[in-house]
């Protein structure tokens, strides 16, 4: 009795240590991440991405998507990910009106239908543009804008882009549907970016996250937007909770993992991912998980600062900005 009291004992420090190393820890990185920029994009194939042993990985059931989540890419700007932070793709031999799959068979183990079941909008997304398609085999499988959605066989890790452009037909999927990046392209007579072609850091030239000097408020996180980043005074930060669900969330959207090598002037010291019980993965700062304001409509505004006494800026340390002792 006193061995296996020992044993379990032991099994729990180690679960409390793992949790408060991760939460106060300088090196790992401990969020999503991205394709490090100017790789080289997969070979095209037949257009289909199949017959090269993508599907070996697939599992047998495939996963839900939960809630979706828009991630900003250096390389494309908004792509749309599962509860994961897996990328999700569209297919230019599918249809949108009416919504059709035309990927089977091979195909379909190389790229992955989702499910359309229990699929939530990403946070500050239409409802609408969620919908489904009956496959060829039954099943109902997720598509944004009418065009059906698949994950990448060759995607082992959140934020990975390796399905971008495979065979000319393959593209990250935009919050609409659209192919990811397509505003961003070249004019008519230009040459277009190959895949994997550096890009701007975003649309603001900005990294994932930085700090920007605020006139009334100092130095304040931005994510890649250039967007004021918020904290909630009900969330705690051991252990991680966030309090901001359902309708709080469409209000706050939760920030998105940003790779912690794409950062500039934050604390890194417990710039973790918050995996919530809505499935949606929280960047967070010295453990205190991360929003945005759905009232801030373009860079530098502060519009939630201060709101219910609840609501404030966040230092490059994780700190309330502003938020009275």
């Amino acid at each position: 009795m006193s061995t296996w009291r020992n044993g379990s004992l032991a099994v729990t420090a180690a679960a409390v240590l793992a949790l408060t190393t991760a939460c106060g820890q300088d090196d790992g990185d401990g969020s999503a991440g991205s394709r490090a920029a100017g790789a080289a994009a997969p070979a095209a194939g037949d257009g289909y991405g199949s017959g090269d042993g993508y599907g070996d990985d697939v599992a047998d059931t495939p996963k839900k998507a939960g809630q979706l989540v828009v991630r900003n890419t250096a390389q494309l700007g908004e792509v749309v990910t599962d509860s994961a932070g897996m990328t999700l793709y569209r297919f230019d031999k599918d249809t949108a009106a009416p919504p059709r799959s035309n990927c089977d068979g091979d195909c379909a183990k190389a790229w992955p239908a989702v499910p359309a079941e229990g699929a939530a909008p990403a946070p500050g997304t239409a409802a609408s543009v969620v919908g489904s398609v009956t496959r060829s085999d039954g099943s109902k499988q997720l598509t944004l804008g009418g065009r059906p959605v698949y994950r990448f066989a060759k995607d082992t890790k959140s934020g990975e882009l390796n399905g971008q452009g495979v065979g000319g037909t393959w593209y990250a999927s935009a919050p609409d549907g659209q192919k990811a990046g397509a505003a961003a392209q070249a004019a008519p007579g230009q040459a277009s970016p190959a895949p994997g072609a550096v890009a701007p850091a975003s649309p603001a030239g900005l990294p994932g996250m930085s700090v920007r000097k605020d006139p009334e408020l100092g130095e304040i996180v931005v994510d890649g937007k250039g967007r004021t980043v918020y904290r909630f005074k009900k969330d705690s930060a051991w252990p991680m909770r966030s309090a901001c669900t359902g309708d709080c969330l469409a209000k706050w959207p939760a920030v998105a993992p940003v790779a912690k090598n794409d950062t500039e002037g934050i604390l890194r010291k417990g710039f973790v991912v918050l995996d919530r019980p809505d499935g949606v993965r929280q960047q967070t700062i010295d453990c205190w998980p991360l929003y945005t304001f759905s009232g801030d409509s373009v860079p530098g505004e502060t519009n939630g600062q201060g709101m219910g006494g609840t609501w404030y800026a966040v230092s490059p340390q994780g700190k309330l900005v502003g938020a009275p002792r």
